[in-house]
């Protein structure tokens, strides 16, 4: 399958929900999601909230990563009480804040499966640009660049908040 294009924030935000559905229907393992807040991201809408607890089977694991997490809670409460009910399948990490990061897509969503490969990634957020791949090759290239970036990263988004 050829890369298919979009180019609008809508078409984002239907492909991250259809991406999660199908990661869920291939039994994919482990998705990898990079963003630097995920605020654009439709984390809390029904469908793809019900697409991520169909996924979030034993032995699971959703990786996020972004520069910060604070948005996303103020934005996406309803994520926010799901990655607390499944915490036991996700990891949250936070970049070096003094990390430069040229060439980094806007956003990008990894998945394999057993027989397939996704790639969702977002190059240009002011016209919402960017590529929905079934390519093995452009899913090795982006998870080399999340590991590269997970490295120099830190836990963070905890899913229970502490009070005194």
């Amino acid at each position: 399958m050829t890369p298919q294009s979009f180019a609008s924030r809508a078409d984002f935000q239907r492909l991250t929900v259809e991406a999660m559905a199908w990661a869920s229907a291939q039994g994919c393992r482990e998705l990898h999601a990079w963003d630097a807040s995920f605020v654009d991201w439709p984390l809390s809408e029904l469908s793809l909230l019900q697409g991520l607890t169909a996924w979030a089977g034993p032995g699971r694991q959703l990786h996020l990563l972004a520069l910060q997490y604070d948005d996303l809670a103020r934005r996406h409460p309803r994520f926010v009480r799901w990655r607390r009910d499944y915490a036991h399948c996700v990891t949250a990490r936070a970049v070096e804040p003094e990390l430069r990061l040229e060439a980094a897509p806007e956003s990008l969503l990894l998945a394999v499966g057993p027989q397939a490969c996704l790639s969702l990634r977002l190059f240009d957020r002011h016209l919402w640009r960017g590529e929905l791949s079934l390519d093995m090759a452009q899913r090795l290239r982006g998870l080399e660049w999340f590991d590269a970036l997970a490295q120099r990263s830190s836990e963070s988004f905890a899913p229970t908040t502490l009070g005194l």
